[in-house]
């Protein structure tokens, strides 16, 4: 009967950086060449040998006359030393991104018109930088930083900020706009200045891009003790400018989001009431710190930004 030791091997008391030494003696069956080429000196690869025999309970490289030759423990591991290390190598390095034969899928959120107004320039820019890369949109209304925390995104591309966990998060800035209120052409107020009398007055339509929860200017109204007629909420920016035109709705919405679903509508864009006014809305491109040295998201992050300059 044959008994085969399973003793398992404690990887914690090898040194694994001994395998370098090695893969350099077997290679060059000499410890004075050896050294020279790990740029070490020969007491320390000599020091070295002697741990790697004991470790191998294997003398590896025995003296054959005036050279050196393998022993055939030394020659099996060699075969088995080039893999390891190749691997081992290919672990540690870092990886590398290849725009041009990268089959990656990029998942990317937020509201339609706000991904519209980014994606068909990033998307012509990548038919030639990265012609196989591919590209997953989803503007369906969705708490898109908790998708963007949990890794179902890569990519948010919003005016909103997100409600927590904004340390986890980076962000580049796309573009800056006004907020100001959209109404069809023929409505009382489009010819006229607005003052809060005026918009309190109007029947309001609001966008919930998650589907839920008041506007912000509802919140910013009770905090006047004052309160709208909101009479339609929306999930989606695309059918705006229809309610406009057939009805007497008036949105409050950013001014770059009007331009676009406005274009070549009868609609107008007036300012807020003083009491409502506010700083610009910024819109951002954010992604998780999970991603944030990952050389795609890098390669395509830098990409973006040399769109929005």
């Amino acid at each position: 009967m044959v008994i085969v030791d399973m003793h398992e091997v404690n990887l914690r008391a090898v040194d694994l950086n001994l395998l370098v030494v090695l893969e350099a003696l077997l290679e060059e069956r000499s410890v004075t060449r050896a050294a020279e080429r790990l740029h070490m000196s020969q007491p320390a690869v000599s020091r070295a040998l002697q741990r790697l025999r004991d470790t191998f309970d294997d003398l590896l490289i025995a003296r054959s006359g005036t050279h050196y030759t393998l022993t055939p423990r030394a020659e099996h591991l060699q075969v088995e030393l080039t893999w390891v290390l190749k691997n081992i190598r290919q672990m540690v390095q870092a990886p590398k991104f290849d725009p041009l034969r990268t089959r990656q899928v990029v998942r990317m959120a937020g509201p339609d018109v706000e991904v519209c107004q980014l994606v068909p320039e990033l998307l012509a820019h990548l038919q030639h930088a990265a012609p196989t890369l591919q590209v997953e949109l989803d503007s369906r209304p969705s708490d898109y930083f908790s998708a963007l925390v949990n890794g179902d995104i890569h990519f948010v591309i919003s005016g909103l900020a997100p409600s927590q966990q904004d340390d986890q998060l980076h962000r580049i800035f796309l573009e800056s706009t006004e907020v100001g209120l959209m109404m069809g052409a023929a409505h009382p107020l489009a010819s006229q200045s607005i003052d809060l009398e005026a918009y309190l007055t109007a029947r309001h339509g609001y966008i919930s891009l998650t589907g839920r929860g008041p506007a912000f200017a509802d919140a910013t109204l009770k905090a006047m003790g004052k309160k709208r007629n909101t009479v339609l909420r929306l999930t989606s920016f695309a059918s705006v400018a229809d309610y406009c035109e057939r009805s007497d709705l008036v949105f409050m919405l950013p001014k770059s989001i009007v331009e676009h679903v406005g274009k070549q509508r009868d609609v107008v864009f007036r300012p807020v009431p003083e009491e409502l006014r506010a700083p610009e809305l910024n819109f951002y491109l954010y992604w998780h710190q999970r991603n944030h040295r990952d050389p795609m998201h890098r390669w395509l992050r830098e990409v973006v930004q040399s769109l929005v300059v």
